[in-house]
């Protein structure tokens, strides 16, 4: 049986297995919402399987909890079906922590590059928005879905900010792309995610969410050929949009940081390397991507002994996988990406894990 903890919000009894998924319209909870708030006041909780849930209704308890209380409610819930088929990475669904600071850091800073909030990013909207209206005066007297149509142009000025790309609103491009985004939004979002999340056991059947994984494949396939163009025509220090700025910071930053240590001085010295955190967290993340040594030197019990609760007689080899360590969830920030920042601490200096 579910049972509340001690002085936890109140709401309906919970049954085993499902908490109270039967008890909602989970295609449309709204209404079910507003009638336990009725019920049990506008602060209650649900379990969706296991997990607890606390329902905020109301403008002073989303105030205290989003404003007054922001630090502790910071955090961002694990959607596993959002987290598996991202493998957890971007920026909104990510929990609070150094992840997430460093992506949200980079983001923000380049699309104000980039004219956020400036009259560069609105002439984009305006520019996208002169395609959208001869579109609609080219189609006048006929029908027309405008969910389908509005999704492009937001698509297509995005894309511009990104990629430095913009697609007619019949190119395939386009409409694989925001086709396949809607379609797992609509899955992520619906009642199979929340299956997915709550029945570990129903997570290798053939069931619906298993296209959003397809989907992700064919979207990060394509995505990755935008990029690996990028790295071939962009010339260093004058991006031309989000992702000439992702692959230009690594230059940038190591060029400025070596420019400041060099000041008046023809060669750089080993000792300089205490002031040069982010150029040396950038070799070293190079040496763990890199891979260079995978295996350790085999080694032999000289006698017999235990290791992980298990027996090991003597005599018996050992082959110890560096590469298993090189990539470890929980040792790294970033354990299946290139990034920097898993060499860097909060203040920004270098620091050697552990696991290196």
């Amino acid at each position: 049986m579910i049972q509340r903890p001690k002085n936890f919000p109140p709401g309906p009894r919970p049954m085993p297995i499902f908490g109270n998924l039967l008890h909602l319209n989970i295609r449309n909870p709204l209404k079910d919402f507003e009638m336990l708030a009725e019920r049990y006041g506008n602060v209650y909780s649900l379990y969706l399987g296991r997990n607890p849930v606390v329902v905020l209704n109301g403008l002073k308890a989303i105030k205290e909890a989003l404003v007054t209380k922001s630090a502790d409610f910071s955090g961002r819930p694990q959607n596993l079906l959002f987290s598996h088929i991202t493998e957890g990475k971007g920026v909104i669904m990510t929990d609070y922590g150094p992840a997430w600071k460093e992506h949200r850091r980079f983001a923000l800073m380049t699309l104000r590059n980039f004219g956020l909030g400036k009259q560069s990013m609105e002439n984009r909207i305006l520019g996208e928005i002169e395609h959208l209206v001869a579109k609609l005066e080219k189609h006048s007297g006929s029908t027309l879905n405008p969910q389908t149509l509005f999704h492009d142009a937001a698509s297509n000025i995005i894309y511009l900010v990104l990629f430095g790309t913009r697609y007619e609103y019949d190119d395939k491009t386009l409409k694989q792309y925001v086709a396949l985004f809607t379609e797992n939004t609509k899955i992520v979002n619906g009642p199979w995610s929340m299956i997915y999340d709550t029945l570990p056991l129903v997570r290798s059947l053939p069931l619906p969410f298993k296209k959003a994984f397809k989907n992700t494949y064919t979207l990060k396939k394509s995505t990755m050929t935008m990029i690996n163009k990028h790295r071939t025509t962009r010339v260093p220090g004058k991006p031309r949009d989000f992702v000439d700025c992702y692959l230009d910071e690594l230059d940038t930053r190591c060029q400025q940081e070596i420019d400041e240590v060099l000041q008046g001085k023809a060669h750089v010295s080993f000792e300089d390397r205490h002031n040069m955190p982010y150029t040396q967290a950038v070799i070293h993340e190079s040496q763990r991507i890199a891979n260079t040594v995978p295996l350790s030197v085999f080694h032999c019990t000289s006698r017999d002994t235990e290791l992980m609760g298990y027996s090991i007689p003597q005599g018996t080899i050992i082959i110890p996988n560096l590469s298993s360590v090189l990539s470890e969830e929980g040792q790294w920030k970033f354990p299946h990406e290139f990034n920097p920042s898993n060499f860097l601490n909060e203040q920004g200096q270098f620091e050697k894990p552990e696991a290196f």
